[in-house]
């Protein structure tokens, strides 16, 4: 029987979280996890696997504890409401001073190269998925006629999507809070009358 682990193990993926947030996947070694995390390699590679495993494992623990403003925003009343609580959520999200800035999936997926091909693939998927619940919301507006018939939920969706990466990109390269509003009401612009 081996022994028992000596370290909170949430903790311990609240650490992994920040430094993948700050370095991404690839720029993310061993040594910085366990620094962070306050175990030795073996403790990690008993506990979470490889490196591979632990961010898929931090991966999950981010969406789960940090995506509150996207779970508020799909719970509108309204479509358009809830594309602008995403894109004001996002907007401070982004910049809250306890967060590294930007995001975690974009800013891994933009440091991910080939070489890290199912990590890559992973992140691509996710970001993909993460549109889905938009668009299904998008289109029930459509059917309730608060959009126009001809209206192209998915376009709209990948289109907004898109424009909170860019607003993901914009922080990490420091952006105020300000400026990522701005964003937000520009976008917000594109609503069809």
């Amino acid at each position: 029987m081996g022994r028992p682990r000596e370290f909170d193990v949430d903790r311990a993926l609240d650490c992994a979280i920040e430094v993948f947030w700050r370095k991404g996947y690839e720029g993310t070694s061993i040594s910085d996890l366990t620094e962070a995390m306050g175990i030795s390699p073996p403790s990690l590679y008993a506990a979470f696997g490889n490196k591979e495993a632990l961010f898929r494992k931090a991966l999950y623990r981010y969406v789960e504890s940090r995506a509150e403003h996207w779970r508020e925003a799909l719970h509108a009343p309204t479509a358009r409401a809830m594309v602008e609580r995403l894109l004001h959520g996002s907007a401070d999200f982004l910049t809250t001073k306890s967060n590294p800035p930007g995001c975690l999936f974009v800013r891994s997926t933009m440091a991910c190269h080939e070489a890290a091909g199912e990590i890559r693939c992973e992140m691509g998927a996710r970001g993909a998925a993460g549109e889905v619940p938009l668009c299904e919301r998008l289109e029930r507006a459509k059917a309730e006629g608060e959009l126009p018939a001809d209206f192209d939920a998915a376009d709209y969706a990948r289109y907004i999507v898109t424009v909170m990466e860019g607003m993901t990109v914009r922080a990490a390269e420091g952006a105020s809070r300000t400026d990522l509003h701005r964003i937000a009401d520009l976008a917000l612009k594109t609503w069809p009358a």
